[in-house]
């Protein structure tokens, strides 16, 4: 489902924010830090911040639903991933360098626009719960024509029959 060209800007330096809901329907919408898409591409494990995420880990708990969106500022690509939860764990320090180098990421992307590193760089984020999702649909969320469109195989990925995916994930 998730093509190699978009694991690579799903673990860039994108912007990433949850979005859950609880059993009222009442959502809530937390910052991430960071992502990375499993072997195969059809799950992908997001990062939880403990400190502000515990509304949206307990959504998780409760149904399962979850709603990813990535965004990379300086020209607001943006893509929506649905699904549902399929683990939520406790990230472990092996997890901790994906972190780590997600924030540095969006820290550079940011002070191209004018952030200094240090206002990114003092959002908790440690420790934190890896949620890990099977990705059922994702959407374009570019602003202009076609935002909201599910995204489509592009058409080389339909003539061959692959998707794209990264098959060397660990």
């Amino acid at each position: 489902m998730i093509t190699e060209e978009l694991a690579e800007f799903i673990e860039s330096g994108v912007s990433i924010q949850l979005g859950t809901r609880d059993a009222r329907l009442v959502p809530d919408c937390v910052r991430l830090v960071g992502a990375r898409v499993e072997r195969g591409g059809g799950e992908v494990t997001v990062f939880l911040p403990r400190g502000t995420g515990a509304k949206s880990l307990a959504n998780l708990k409760d149904n399962g639903r979850i709603a990813v969106f990535f965004s990379r500022p300086a020209d607001h690509r943006s893509i929506q991933l649905k699904g549902r939860a399929v683990s939520l764990e406790d990230a472990l320090p092996a997890d901790r360098p994906i972190v780590d180098r997600y924030r540095a990421a969006l820290a550079d992307v940011l002070s191209v626009l004018g952030v200094p590193p240090r206002t990114l760089l003092r959002i908790g984020h440690w420790p934190c719960t890896a949620a890990r999702f099977q990705v059922e649909s994702v959407f374009v969320q570019t602003p202009g024509p076609g935002a909201g469109d599910r995204l489509r195989p592009s058409a080389q990925e339909k003539q061959d029959g692959t998707t794209g995916a990264k098959g060397g994930r660990p």
